[in-house]
């Protein structure tokens, strides 16, 4: 009934009465139990949903709907508070700690737009990677390849994989370094990463309160404007579609491109040409800034890992680092290498770099390079070889993380196929703060972008 169904296709069926949201409940949980990857969801909200489903059936019955959303199922990454249960983060070692006695934020405001929980998505362990592997509740296929178990990206795995497999059209993620855009590129969908502070982070897990952010992952960048709107507590999205004639563009040329597979920059300049013969401006231009993030993060560590070194520090020094992803512990444990002047240094450089990166671009310019500079990678090679793990995470993340560094907001839309056929990413972004406009010119490149324009 659902299958890879929008929100907007879905709405005018519940808003018109063709389709009841208990139905439509019961048929996404019978959906995602039934389905072939037990991977995707680490568990149901049965109860919620259908207390929410029926709630939102007698409103629309009545001729009260609270609107687009009212009785559309939403899922949620495994780091959000759904009140009465245990948010996990993707680990064991938080299994048995008390349920939440409230939902998050962001949760309680898509109830109130009418929304309808139906559960928590699987994703990397305490969301320390870009690939989605997990050991503890397996990880994720990636509904894109045809042939072999590939990874789903990360670390918003579970919540990319529900959309591309068509069991929902919307789930909730974080992005610190990549964790909505990445997934999003891998799999086929669209991932919108909000500026940092767009939404609450109440009741959201964290990874690093500098860098986190919030955002969906759905079909079409119209979704994500609904959600987003409903995110941060609007009735309605107020989001204008932009003309493509008034858009402009650049390119980077330093980092983004390097050692990308050539597929992935074909099929990404196919899209640039598509933009440019509809009207859009597009120049390049070298960002130094790019290459200094880097640099830095060489001299004086990763400010994620400072930040997750803080928050699990007196987790990884006692038994429970023995219960988690040994990935995951080794990745952390490297803060503990970062002194707080090394700390003060990189949050000093970020102001700087933030401020030259804006002064770079043009008025109005966005940026748009590959999301990720390669396709979905086979899972086994990366669980038989910790050094290939290590590796491939780092260069999953690369374009992804310089957006979180300098406090960008972006959208990932799919933008034709790389080797194996697996999809490719174009990623546009805007500096903080300026997400609307970067949603209105989503809104109207996104046809050109995917070539179906």
């Amino acid at each position: 009934m659902t299958h890879h169904k929008t929100l907007a296709s879905l709405a005018v069926l519940v808003q018109s009465g063709q389709l009841d949201p208990v139905a439509l409940a019961e048929d996404t949980l019978t959906r995602i139990e039934s389905h072939s990857d037990q991977a995707i969801f680490v568990g149901l909200t049965r109860e919620r949903a259908t207390r929410e489903a029926e709630a939102a059936s007698a409103r629309i019955k009545a001729g009260r709907s609270l609107g687009l959303l009212d009785g559309l199922p939403v899922a949620w990454k495994d780091l959000f508070d759904l009140a009465g249960g245990v948010t996990t983060a993707g680990s064991i070692v938080l299994k048995d700690n008390p349920p939440a006695a409230a939902d998050a934020a962001v949760v309680a405001a898509l109830s109130s737009a009418g929304m309808v929980s139906v559960g928590r998505t699987n994703m990397n362990e305490f969301a320390f990677s870009g690939l989605g592997i997990n050991p503890h509740y397996g990880t994720p296929r990636n509904p894109a390849s045809a042939d072999i178990h590939r990874i789903p990206g990360g670390s918003s795995s579970g919540s990319a994989a529900a959309v591309a497999a068509g069991l929902l059209p919307l789930a909730i993620g974080t992005d610190t370094g990549g964790s909505v855009r990445i997934p999003a590129a891998m799999t086929g969908i669209v991932g919108y990463k909000a500026t940092r502070g767009r939404y609450s982070m109440k009741g959201v897990f964290p990874l690093a309160g500098s860098l986190d952010s919030l955002g969906p992952l759905c079909h079409t960048v119209q979704d994500a404007v609904w959600a987003d709107a409903a995110m941060h507590g609007l009735t309605a999205p107020v989001i204008r579609r932009a003309d493509l004639a008034d858009l402009s563009m650049v390119v980077p040329e330093t980092i983004v491109f390097d050692e990308a597979e050539a597929e992935v920059v074909t099929a990404f300049e196919a899209a640039i040409s598509r933009l440019e013969a509809a009207g859009v401006k597009v120049r390049r231009q070298a960002f130094p800034s790019f290459s200094e993030i880097f640099d830095l993060m060489a001299r004086h560590g990763a400010l994620v890992t400072a930040e997750a070194y803080a928050l699990h520090r007196e987790r990884l020094a006692g038994l429970e680092a023995g219960r988690m992803d040994h990935r995951v512990v080794a990745r952390t444990r490297l803060g503990e290498k970062i002194t707080v002047s090394d700390y003060i240094a990189l949050l000093a450089a970020r102001d700087r770099l933030i401020h030259e990166t804006l002064e770079s671009l043009k008025a109005g310019e966005l940026i748009a390079h590959p999301t990720v500079p390669h396709v979905a990678p086979p899972v086994d090679p990366l669980l038989a070889d910790d050094d290939l793990f290590f590796k491939a995470n780092a260069k999953a993340l690369r374009n992804t993380l310089i957006g979180n560094f300098l406090d960008f907001c972006g959208v990932s839309i799919p933008c034709g196929t790389g080797a194996a056929g697996m999809p490719v990413g174009f990623l546009l972004s805007a500096p903080h703060h300026q997400d609307d406009r970067l949603l209105s010119a989503a809104l109207a490149a996104e046809a050109i972008i995917r070539g179906e324009a």
